[in-house]
């Protein structure tokens, strides 16, 4: 079954400076696992079959869990069979009836 999450997931114990880097190392792992994606300003967006995203959400957590002793994550899950490319037609078809 084809899914759509959008991550968002950072460390909770590293003070209050800038989280990016740590969110530059899930989005490291996602990159890396050739999964379509789309990086937002609150969370990044992944496409794939549920296993395989699902796997790379298990990544992203054991990457922080490598140094970070809270982590917090939160996803959301549109689950759709036979749905190919959905991250640029969901899109598309909201942006084709916007004036």
């Amino acid at each position: 079954m084809s899914v759509i999450i959008e991550l968002s997931i950072f460390p909770l114990d590293k003070g209050t400076n800038s989280l990016s880097p740590y969110v530059a190392r899930v989005l490291d792992v996602i990159k890396s696992s050739a999964l379509s994606h789309t990086l937002g300003p609150m969370g990044t967006c992944i496409e794939g079959e549920w296993d395989e995203v699902m796997g790379v959400v298990d990544s992203c957590y054991k990457e922080l869990e490598k140094d970070s002793d809270r982590i917090y994550l939160t996803m959301k899950v549109d689950s759709r069979k036979g749905r190919k490319n959905g991250l640029t037609s969901k899109i598309n078809s909201v942006q084709e009836k916007t004036r």
